[in-house]
């Protein structure tokens, strides 16, 4: 039995955020949740809910007093602008005496995740986790209204990893020795394409999903009109159209950090269903 630690979660409400909270309580640890807005944190019973902002690091530290593990995210504040105090941060939590740190990889070059790497004073663990499951709610409104799904590259492969497995890694890694100085590329179990993804869906929630193939200029016209800026249109179009092979790439590290396997997109599909239903949350079925 691991002895009962507690730790302090930044991005605490985040996709991620969220896993890692679940995770470290299910395994008997004390969280902390770190958010700008405590009020709104709606965060499991038992977790305690502190108000805080990355960018402004020195209104850390009675956050950081009394915890041994640190979970931190590379961006901050209302913007999502990427932390240029990390270095302040990172001091801070050695005076607090903070023993272990996670940092959820961005996708990109991080002041933050340079100033953990080069920190001598802490066990560090880069998490680098795929493409997300979670993406698929992007799909749900389209699902609901219309029964189909309109995406380019539909033969693109992707070895997406549940939200949940992420958290299990960073739990582990916060909370036991071995993992400081380590990299983690973290994926699902298996490979799968868009029509893979669709047809998990559909079997999911018991009912047929159209899927139809966008042209590239397609695509590119749909997220104009979303508003997506011209640097994230450039980067779905590399993304999707020549997926880097570690995005493509399953890798055993889930079940090596953690001891069982990582989880399939069918059971997140079996877990979302009703965002992909017309059918109101908890109405009875047939």
């Amino acid at each position: 039995m691991t002895q009962t630690q507690k730790i302090l979660v930044t991005g605490a409400t985040g996709t991620v955020g969220r896993q890692v909270v679940a995770e470290l309580l299910a395994r008997g640890h004390a969280v902390r949740a770190l958010t700008r807005d405590a009020a709104r944190a709606d965060l499991p019973a038992g977790v305690e809910v502190v108000q805080g902002d990355l960018t402004k690091p020195d209104g850390l530290v009675p956050a950081l007093e009394g915890v041994s593990g640190l979970h931190l995210i590379t961006f901050g504040g209302p913007y999502f602008t990427p932390l240029e105090t990390g270095p302040r941060i990172l001091e801070l939590a050695r005076a607090a005496g903070v023993r272990r740190v996670t940092v959820l990889h961005g996708g990109g070059p991080s002041l933050l995740e340079d100033a953990v790497r080069a920190d001598e004073g802490v066990a560090w663990t880069v998490l680098m986790p795929v493409e997300f499951m979670a993406n698929a709610l992007e799909w749900a409104d389209g699902v609901v209204t219309s029964g189909e799904v309109r995406e380019p590259f539909v033969s693109r492969l992707s070895a997406m990893v549940h939200e949940g497995d992420i958290g299990a890694v960073a739990a582990v890694a916060l909370t036991e020795e071995g993992h400081g100085g380590q990299e983690y590329v973290i994926t699902g179990p298996e490979l799968l394409t868009v029509t893979d993804k669709v047809a998990a869906l559909a079997a999911a929630g018991g009912r047929e999903i159209a899927l139809v193939e966008l042209t590239g200029d397609q695509a590119v016209a749909r997220w104009r009109e979303a508003g997506h800026p011209e640097e994230v249109i450039g980067f779905l179009l590399e993304a999707y159209g020549n997926t880097p092979e570690v995005g493509r790439t399953v890798v055993d590290t889930v079940e090596k950090v953690t001891g069982r396997p990582a989880r399939t997109f069918g059971q997140w599909a079996a877990e979302h269903a009703d965002a992909f239903s017309a059918r109101p949350r908890g109405a009875a079925t047939p």
